[in-house]
């Protein structure tokens, strides 16, 4: 019987699922060999679950983000969150960190009609999840590892360590060496290719927190290199930065 392929978008800018559509080539090899059940970036013809794999961008930011995020846990056999929305709630989780009905009054001239939570969750703060691929977009190439390994009923073969492995596969000198360049490499999981520093830039931190993160040691690095603590703390919110919120919390312990 031919595996059923869902996707599924929650609060997201859809970034995620163009990578899936941007492989082509490889898309049109994997066609054979499962049904696209339900993709509606791709197409409005939708099958019926239960699914074999079902993608899912984006994060939990309203009540029915939470209950339509269970109804797919529900018909699915395997679960993968893609993305940083889905995997640690995206940069909308900024508003962890506020007050959100204050900002709906300031930004809104009707409040009464946006209907949100207060926190913007990753999906694994809900339900179970099989996989989380990380990624702001996600790497076309892993997720096409992740579709062909679950298909395959084997674990993905996506690496856990740090963007410096990468820098140093692909001969990229270390901006902080050598130009004293602000950089979260260290301490963000690889999937990028180190593009930013190829380019003379620093890692924002795109792909969230590797698996082996000390910020205590790369902290005073990056205040050396002219960040004061107000700006270490906007460099690490960003796409992640409710991911890299509980090492912070650590830091901030470890220095006391």
């Amino acid at each position: 019987m031919t595996p059923k392929l869902a996707v599924f978008k929650l609060a997201s800018c859809d970034g995620c699922q163009l990578t899936l559509l941007d492989c082509e080539d490889e898309l049109l090899a994997l066609a054979g060999e499962v049904e696209i059940a339900h993709f509606l970036e791709a197409s409005s013809a939708v099958a019926p679950g239960p699914y074999d794999l079902s993608l899912v961008e984006g994060s939990v930011t309203t009540a029915e983000d939470a209950e339509r995020v269970r109804a797919i846990r529900a018909a699915s056999r395997r679960l993968v969150t893609i993305g940083a929305c889905a995997t640690a709630g995206g940069i909308q989780a900024l508003r962890n960190f506020a007050d959100v009905d204050e900002y709906r009054r300031v930004v809104y001239a009707h409040p009464e009609y946006v209907r949100t939570l207060a926190t913007s969750t990753p999906v694994s703060a809900h339900v179970d999840v099989d996989f989380e691929l990380r990624g702001c977009p996600i790497d076309k190439r892993q997720l096409i590892e992740v579709i062909t390994a679950f298909l395959a009923d084997r674990k993905p073969d996506i690496p856990d360590h740090s963007v410096c492995f990468e820098c140093k596969r692909r001969g990229t000198v270390c901006v902080t060496v050598a130009h004293g360049t602000p950089c979260l490499g260290p301490v963000t999981h690889a999937g990028c290719g180190a593009l930013c520093p190829a380019y003379q830039r620093g890692c924002f931190g795109c792909f969230g927190p590797s698996g082996s993160v000390n910020l205590p040691a790369l902290i005073p690095l990056l205040r050396r290199d002219g960040l004061d603590d107000d700006a270490v703390v906007r460099f690490l919110h960003t796409f992640n930065a409710a991911a890299f919120e509980k090492f912070e919390k650590f830091e901030k312990e470890s220095t006391k």
